[in-house]
């Protein structure tokens, strides 16, 4: 019996609540630790919650315990950061398994590339009269992975910014002065690495990709063909024009459609786990196509 189908047999009242596939924690870059979010799901009603760090599986173990603590249906996930030449993207995995050697050489490769960048932004604001240490921005990191958002609040602490999106918007968001780029690997890499560790591979927030519809059209038509399975349709910041075109896409090609909020806790307060900005609702049934697809029972 599915991970579904054995929460729904033990706890079938909870059925008409919502789930959420799309959140971080303190071993990326959220202010959670993985018991908190599961924690937090369950105060909030969710039924289902996944946890999908960047660039790494660390916090999975304690996560899936936490999910098994308080009753919830805990769905191990990553998102890989991918190379793309418009914009930027990612590639979310579910049921992962975050046990899997060949899996974490990739995510080691990329957080190594993601520590040569930090060390290259640290020189470029030094440089710009910003003067931070990398005490000062790990400071706002709880695990290991240090990205862009610590250095925001590192900047946002010493008065060199006023908000955190101020630190993207004039240092360190795509083509600013003290942007710098880092490995990660190609989208056909990134489906493989996810599939190859017995997960499903869904692109996320299709809008940073940055293309007009024909293009994005092209782009996924591209992607399924390199094995993607399903694209992020319902998303904090989506609106339903955007909604709409992606369930499109998904039903022409034959992709699932998944959702999350993007829950990163104090780092971006505005978003609340299974709600984003208030109005988000993702059905269970989402995690039940999630998990046919995963078996080999809904096309693909």
């Amino acid at each position: 019996m599915s991970l579904y189908g054995k929460l729904q047999k033990l706890q079938p009242s909870i059925f008409h609540k919502m789930i959420d596939l799309h959140s971080h924690s303190t071993f990326s870059d959220g202010s959670f630790t993985p018991r908190e979010l599961a924690k937090h799901a369950k105060e909030l009603g969710l039924s289902a919650l996944a946890l999908t760090d960047h660039d790494t599986t660390a916090g999975l173990d304690q996560f899936m315990a936490a999910c098994s603590e308080f009753g919830i249906a805990g769905v191990p996930g990553v998102e890989i950061s991918v190379d793309v030449r418009s914009g930027t993207m990612h590639m979310l995995g579910y049921f992962i398994d975050n046990k899997s050697d060949k899996l974490e050489q990739v995510l080691r490769r990329i957080r190594s590339g993601r520590e040569d960048r930090n060390t290259e932004i640290l020189e470029k604001l030094n440089a710009l009269g910003l003067r931070l240490t990398f005490e000062e921005v790990s400071a706002f990191a709880s695990e290991d992975v240090i990205g862009r958002p610590h250095f925001a609040l590192a900047m946002l602490k010493k008065g060199y910014v006023s908000t955190k999106d101020a630190a993207f918007d004039l240092y360190l968001g795509k083509g600013k002065p003290a942007y710098a780029e880092r490995y990660r690997l190609s989208a056909s890499e990134s489906i493989a690495a996810i599939v190859d560790a017995g997960g499903v591979s869904v692109l996320a927030h299709p809008f940073t990709l940055d293309l007009n519809r024909s293009a994005l059209r092209d782009f996924i038509k591209d992607m399924k063909g390199k094995g993607l399975q399903g694209i992020e349709v319902y998303y904090s910041e989506h609106n339903s024009e955007q909604q709409r075109e992606y369930e499109s896409l998904a039903n022409e090609f034959d992709l699932l459609t998944t959702g999350g909020s993007d829950f990163h806790g104090q780092l971006n307060p505005k978003v609340e786990l299974g709600r984003g900005f208030g109005n988000l609702k993702i059905n269970n049934h989402i995690l039940e196509d999630l998990e046919k697809r995963r078996n080999g029972r809904l096309g693909g």
